[in-house]
């Protein structure tokens, strides 16, 4: 009975002892994460004012709505936010994959996302993606299908949407090229019929190229939510930062902060495009 005892003993100072080292190390381990989440640094597609552009005084930072709305995140979270100029849309995309950046500032939802970010709920604007063609073009568009046979373009890596991507990929020509600019230069030369972009920064992008000859079908091919994300591989993507994460983007689109930043960075937007 008395070895029973001291044996009953042993075996619950053995636990209290690996539950003591336990918590020790999963302390230490949010320490290191903590220590590593000193700053966030967030990206997004550098074309795609008013949301986000290139600050045309430091070209290694970004503008815009977005960038804006990061500022406000880091208030709530408690932690600094640097919103980077990282490359295009396509390599924006891959160096979220490769957790060398921690935040993309606006994504709409794909599948293939979800598996190397997180999103966050809820989303905090909505976009409108419709086509573009030449005003001179005769061209019948009420339905995905009325695509069928004419070229298209867009930018590489763009997403509208997990319905119509399924759709393009199985029933369009839709060539991809590295920019907004590039693709506006391509449907303005008559070299695609069509051009598959948000509304809000292809008028952005027609007023500083000053192309007049372009106008927009509808109805819109998709209205998209944004999302702020963050990388699975950030070395900040702790449970706890996702639930202060979480918490700050409901109590942002509650009070509509969204809509005001857009209305004035397409005043900002405006400003510079006239200097």
């Amino acid at each position: 009975m008395g070895r029973h005892i001291r044996y009953s003993v042993i075996r619950s100072r053995q636990f209290i002892l690996l539950a003591l080292f336990s918590g020790m190390a999963f302390w230490s381990v949010n320490v290191a994460a903590d220590e590593l989440c000193k700053k966030l640094i967030a990206t997004g597609n550098p074309e795609y004012p008013p949301f986000l552009w290139r600050d045309p005084d430091d070209e290694n930072r970004l503008i815009g709505a977005n960038a804006e709305l990061m500022q406000v995140l880091s208030k709530e979270i408690g932690i600094p936010i640097e919103v980077r100029y990282l490359g295009p849309w396509g390599r924006v995309q891959e160096e979220a994959k490769l957790g060398r950046i921690d935040l993309l500032a606006g994504a709409f939802l794909t599948l293939a996302r979800l598996d190397y970010m997180d999103y966050f709920y809820p989303s905090f604007h909505k976009t409108h993606t419709v086509i573009w063609s030449r005003s001179d073009h005769s061209f019948i568009y009420k339905k995905w299908s009325d695509l069928a046979g004419r070229r298209g373009v867009t930018v590489i890596n763009n997403s509208f949407g997990e319905e119509f991507d399924r759709y393009a990929k199985e029933s369009l020509k839709i060539m991809t090229v590295a920019s907004l600019e590039q693709a506006l230069n391509i449907l303005t030369l008559g070299r695609a019929d069509y051009l598959i972009y948000e509304e809000d920064p292809g008028y952005a992008y027609i007023a500083k190229l000053n192309i007049n000859n372009l106008k927009t079908r509808m109805p819109a091919i998709t209205n998209e939510d944004l999302y702020v994300t963050l990388s699975h591989k950030s070395p900040c993507n702790t449970p706890e930062l996702r639930a202060r994460i979480a918490r700050a983007m409901y109590r942002i689109e509650k009070q509509n902060v969204m809509s005001k930043l857009v209305t004035a960075q397409i005043q900002q937007w405006r400003k510079q495009q006239s200097k």
